[in-house]
């Protein structure tokens, strides 16, 4: 099976790139992503043999998630000068605190260090603590509470110190 760090490298190539399919081949794998157009969730087809195929699709309710851009605090578009993004690891729904009535993880203009918990994102009825890999400065959050997201969705956007 194919380590999950390729997965999202090839998943970011593409996005970055604006590639709708995508076929690497060695003499074990065989890996096929596939993204029907700009803001849907790639599809991802692996074969450990070249008759063997698995297809692995979004469920329905991603695809319709997927069909609108990601909301942005800002009124136009963000300045991200030396900014860091903090990126979804998986598809799920987002949550800014550990319930309805706590105070969220994270704030606009809050310090964080690496490590430090920036939200939860629930998938599966699992609730995932995601962590900052850098320390710094909030300065974006770009998604709203109980917002489906993607995978490697910008989340927030930090100023690293």
């Amino acid at each position: 099976m194919i380590d999950i760090r390729k997965l999202k490298e090839l998943v970011k190539l593409m996005v970055q790139n604006d590639l709708t399919e995508m076929d690497l081949r060695d003499s074990e794998e065989h890996v096929t992503l596939q993204r029907p157009n700009q803001w849907a969730t790639p599809l991802v087809q692996q074969a450990a043999a070249p008759q063997a195929s698995v297809a692995v699709a979004p469920p329905p309710a991603v695809a319709a998630a997927a069909a609108t851009p990601p909301p942005v605090d800002a009124g136009s578009a963000p300045d991200r000068s030396g900014l860091v993004a903090i990126e979804s690891p998986m598809v799920g729904t987002y949550y800014s605190a550990a319930s309805p009535d706590a105070d969220p993880f994270v704030a606009l203009g809050m310090d964080i260090g690496d490590g430090s918990i920036v939200c939860l994102i629930e998938a599966m009825k699992i609730f995932n603590e995601i962590k900052s890999e850098v320390s710094g400065t909030i300065e974006q959050v770009l998604v709203k509470n109980g917002d489906a997201v993607e995978f490697g969705q910008e989340l927030m956007l930090v100023r690293p110190i």
